[in-house]
């Protein structure tokens, strides 16, 4: 068997699960554990929701949710290192750890490699929206509200890329129900689209929530369910003994579980390390502000040659894009919002953009591979569950259940066998 899906069948199951890191990966897979019958204690160095799961743009867009290597990155990058304004950025840093990240994210950059990683997504994307649902039916008092996404575009030329990325998709076996619009037909649906789109296409299927209300109210719901919440507990190190893991507080504080699994994002490498996982995680940092509108806001627009997400948000629209690779922890960067703000305003209409608020900078965290890591570690009592990237909020869900159902059978489904955090 190898290590990447290495299974630990000889230890019963645990009944104390400590879970690092509050936000839609770590509360989801507390939540399935509670399924199981399993008491949980969830710790995060700030509070519910307080990292990426707060500001992004929210989407359940299982179509959409693939690999980040793929070769049109690296032709893009190679232009952005030397753009202020693109919407990637990679500060000068002499960071080699940064830099042999990007080398070996550039190295699985290859047509080959994104059908093999895509195909690896097949499974938790077909079942991802299945498990908002059950999440409702068990009480969690969030919504998700379905709606197309409308990629707008110029010309058929600018299309292209999205055209051939459908194609893919569809060839490695996940299909897309799209539809191709003129600009104006687009407008009669979702007002804001600006008369700079002449095409739009609408992917079907898919929905949008409030990220930041969502895994608020997923928290609530663990703790309602008997779960204990210890926010402002920063984790120093995980210590393995006989019986179980003891996680050791950075200011001496230390507890005990029968196991632990480990969701903090962008920080992932920094606990992970020592129990044998080895894929590098790094935070590619996004932005987002909100804008109020003059009509209420029907569906997602996506601008993909201005790489920006809009989505439909309390009385107006949350706008977000960007992959800054900088340290997690940065301040928020002005020059990046103003940049985020002038890509989106060439392209909506009905938008008053004086209004911008809630600004903020969150850490997306990406592997090296573009893949999720979930599942087992070197450790029969430590788990990992991170690197989604963009897609955290899309498979966070799925991928708590499916890893709460690891935990407890000692086997990885076989829906987890490309995640293998070994590799």
């Amino acid at each position: 068997m190898s290590p990447a899906s290495a299974t630990h069948l000889d230890s019963p199951p645990p009944k104390h699960v400590a879970v690092v890191g509050a936000g839609m990966v770590g509360l989801s897979t507390a939540w399935f554990l509670q399924e199981h019958g399993v008491d949980v204690t969830v710790v995060d160095r700030v509070g519910v929701a307080a990292g990426s799961s707060w500001g992004n743009a929210g989407w359940l867009s299982p179509g959409m949710a693939i690999p980040l290597p793929e070769p049109d990155v690296v032709r893009y990058s190679f232009k952005a290192l030397f753009d202020p304004k693109a919407s990637l950025s990679v500060p000068p840093t002499l960071d080699i750890a940064l830099w042999r990240f990007l080398a070996r994210f550039a190295s699985r950059c290859t047509h080959a490699q994104w059908r093999r990683a895509m195909e690896g997504y097949l499974a938790v994307n077909r079942e991802s929206l299945d498990v908002f649902d059950e999440l409702a039916r068990g009480g969690v008092a969030a919504t998700t509200k379905s709606a197309p996404i409308m990629a707008c575009f110029e010309t058929r030329e600018q299309a292209a890329h999205l055209r051939r990325e459908i194609e893919n998709i569809a060839a490695v076996g996940q299909s897309l129900d799209v539809r191709e619009l003129s600009g104006e037909t687009a407008r009669h649906t979702v007002s804001q689209i600006g008369e700079r789109a002449q095409l739009v296409i609408q992917i079907n299927g898919q929905r949008y929530l409030d990220p930041g209300d969502f895994v608020t109210r997923l928290g609530d719901s663990v703790v309602a369910r008997g779960a204990t919440l210890r926010a402002g507990f920063s984790v120093r190190s995980l210590r393995q003994g006989a019986t179980g893991v003891t996680i050791e507080g950075v200011g001496g504080d230390s507890f005990r579980a029968d196991a632990v699994v480990l969701a903090t994002g962008a920080w992932l490498n920094q606990l992970a390390r020592p129990f044998g996982i080895r894929m590098p995680v790094q935070a590619g940092r996004g932005y987002s502000f909100s804008v109020t509108t003059d009509e209420p806001v029907v569906a997602p627009i996506y601008l993909p040659t201005a790489r920006v997400a809009c989505t439909p948000y309390r009385d107006g629209l949350r706008i977000g894009g960007t992959m800054e690779f900088r340290s997690a922890d940065h301040p928020i960067i002005q020059a990046r919002v103003d940049a985020l703000l002038r890509s989106a305003q060439p392209w909506l209409n009905g938008v008053h953009w004086r209004s911008v608020s809630d600004v903020w900078v969150g850490p997306r965290p990406v592997s090296a591979d573009g893949m999720p890591l979930i599942g087992a570690t070197r450790s029969p009592k430590v788990f990992v569950a991170g690197g989604h990237g963009m897609w955290g909020i899309t498979l966070g869900p799925v991928t708590g259940k499916l890893l709460a159902q690891q935990i407890i059978s000692g086997s990885a489904p076989d829906a987890l066998s490309a995640f293998g955090p070994l590799r």
